[in-house]
């Protein structure tokens, strides 16, 4: 049996974001608190943000100091500057770290206690304050999941946390917003909704609907990255980058992510790399030593992917799929871990660290091919011989 958790209110398309009034309309909200990043704040889109709102007569008080990858001090200011008004929903406006900002806020608006209570195994489920998801970037689907992640500073540990606390109750996904970004943020976003599709459709708790929708975002995102990312302003290509981001995040949020995502918060959180350029560092390896354990799901990836027919075995199909991964790496200019600026001494002196923290975020569990904790210190030295 699955079980299916989405946002209330989705409005899909170029120029949604004029839709949000009329969404937070429906659920009776008109007190919001804007979280967002400052270079959203000083490049004019949380002005475009405000003056829709004014437009129908909302105000909004705004927080524009969250970081890439949150932190449990950006959560605590936050919460901070929540309490100095009465609102009665908070939006979130940004890539994955400001709507997991957000969704933090949100959840300990209601219910307060340190943050890194809300790790798992902590089950969040109690309805926080109401959070509305506007995403910038075609990458994390956090519109669309109850999982985020916030760095706990006192040890270096991307925390993942999970619950129902953590869903939006509305998304407004407008690949308007994305238009221009750079190559890199394109590319990084690209292969991190990439990597949310493989892992939800090869997980241990995959299911029918979350099959569907991961399949549907293999399918838009593999044609459309590399335009993307060559020309910004392409408006199919952006579009499908969206919808196929969103698409993914629905999938791995109602079945899981597994290997890649728990061995790439650890080099996150220590090495302060991108959330969805480690991913791209691990993906071809990981899928490699995954896909024995799950072959015809693996080839069924590189069926939809266009890397493979029908008639060309499991084993061929697999074996195009982890050498595309490899290209895409190579096509989209993603560094090594030596070619980021990593230390090797350094890298390899916290593999027993980055093991351990990877085993315990659970992702791990879901992987077709569940690792010992030898096998991922192996991945890591893989990565980084």
């Amino acid at each position: 049996m699955a079980i299916i958790n989405l946002p209330r209110i989705v409005r899909v398309g170029g120029g949604a974001l004029a839709e949000l009034p009329a969404a937070m309309a429906q659920l009776g909200l008109s007190r919001p608190f804007v979280v967002t990043d400052p270079f959203l704040a000083g490049s004019g889109m949380v002005d475009t943000l405000l003056g829709v709102l004014a437009a129908v007569g909302l105000e909004a008080r705004v927080f524009a100091d969250t970081v890439s990858d949150p932190t449990t001090a950006t959560v605590e200011a936050a919460l901070a500057v929540l309490g100095e008004g009465g609102h009665d929903c908070i939006i979130g406006l940004g890539g994955g770290s400001p709507i997991d900002t957000a969704k933090a806020v949100g959840a300990l608006a209601l219910d307060p206690r340190p943050v890194p209570m809300l790790k798992v195994p902590a089950v969040n489920d109690l309805p926080g304050l109401p959070v509305i998801a506007v995403p910038t970037t075609a990458g994390t689907g956090a519109e669309a999941t109850r999982v985020i992640v916030i760095t706990d500073e006192a040890t270096s540990e991307k925390m993942l946390c999970m619950g129902l606390a953590f869903l939006p109750v509305i998304a407004i996904v407008d690949f308007e917003l994305t238009m221009g970004k750079p190559r890199r943020l394109t590319a990084d976003t690209g292969i991190d909704s990439l990597t949310h599709a493989i892992e939800a459709y090869v997980s241990k708790r995959a299911n029918p609907f979350a099959d569907a929708l991961a399949l549907s975002a293999m399918r838009l995102i593999t044609p459309n990255i590399r335009r993307a990312c060559s020309h910004p302003d392409d408006r199919a290509a952006r579009e499908a980058m969206m919808v196929g981001a969103h698409h993914a995040g629905i999938a791995f949020s109602n079945a899981s992510v597994a290997l890649v995502h728990g061995m790439s918060r650890p080099i996150g959180a220590f090495f302060h790399v991108p959330h969805g350029l480690s991913n791209a560092m691990l993906l071809p390896a990981v899928t490699a030593f995954s896909a024995p354990a799950a072959r015809q799901r693996y080839a069924d990836c590189a069926r939809m992917m266009g890397l493979a027919d029908a008639a060309e075995s499991d084993q061929s199909a697999v074996g195009r799929l982890v050498e595309a991964l490899e290209v895409l790496n190579a096509d989209l200019e993603v560094p090594t871990p030596a070619m980021f600026g990593i230390a090797r001494e350094q890298f390899h002196a916290l593999i027993p660290t980055m093991a351990e923290q990877a085993l315990a975020s659970g992702s791990p569990a879901n992987n077709p091919r569940v690792p010992e904790k030898a096998e991922i210190e192996a991945l890591y030295r893989q990565i980084y011989p």
